[in-house]
């Protein structure tokens, strides 16, 4: 590999990260990145844990949404194990599928079938927070070198920071959007009820809770209706 044009493009590639408009974007461009940048990579997608369920993001293969799924299936795989953070391990690896796997055998039996010859699951995480694991497939067995594993770790080092950003970015966002909608909604209901900002607010707590509806929700029908159905 040439580490020089690697460089440059890990360069031109946390800048393309952080400029990207939303955490969907940010997960999608990690992915692509992935199958472009590390030498036998045929496909790539970002596995979270949501308690014992498997959400596969940015897939750029159905491959590896079935694979996600299988491993959620099983309890068992090197993506599921990095997800989860087992044993302190960063990176997870099954170098040929062809042969038998003492820590995943039933996973590896079985994901034969989707094609997969080899993979790498790296841990998406920053000193918060874990975030996940990217995952990096091949067709072919034993296609992933050192130095495949060394660019695969520094693609997942320089994604973790950008989805931290983005999520973060993204949750601020929707928060300032709340924020805007909540505020609209009391105009309406103080202009028509003729109430004040406060008794105007407390209405919409009340009936939030009576509902067992979000307040952000229940401000948007607001909006959306003019006033306080029912």
């Amino acid at each position: 590999m040439d580490w020089e044009a690697f460089a440059e493009r890990m360069a031109t590639l946390a800048r393309d990260l952080l400029a990207q408009e939303s955490v969907e974007a940010t997960l999608d461009r990690i992915s692509e990145c992935a199958v472009d940048i590390v030498d036998g990579c045929d496909a790539a997608g970002i596995l979270m844990l949501r308690g014992k369920r498997v959400e596969s993001l940015a897939p750029t293969d159905s491959m590896v949404v079935r694979s996600d799924r299988l491993q959620e299936r099983l309890g068992e795989g090197p993506c599921f194990d990095a997800a989860r953070r087992l044993g302190g391990e960063r990176v997870f690896r099954i170098k040929d599928f062809t042969q038998p796997e003492e820590r995943w055998p039933a996973y590896v039996r079985q994901a034969r079938d989707l094609g997969i010859g080899s993979m790498m699951g790296f841990l998406l995480y920053t000193e918060q927070e874990n975030l996940g694991a990217l995952n990096l497939y091949s067709m072919r067995p034993a296609a992933f070198t050192k130095a495949s594993e060394t660019a695969g770790w520094l693609l997942a080092s320089h994604a973790a920071v950008a989805f931290s950003s983005a999520r973060t970015a993204d949750q601020l966002q929707q928060a300032i959007e709340t924020r805007h909608t909540i505020g609209e909604a009391m105009g309406i209901l103080m202009e028509r009820l003729k109430i004040t900002e406060d008794e105007a607010f407390t209405l919409m707590r009340r009936v939030s809770q009576e509902r067992n509806v979000k307040l952000r929700d229940l401000a948007r029908q607001i909006c959306e209706s003019g006033g306080i159905d029912g």
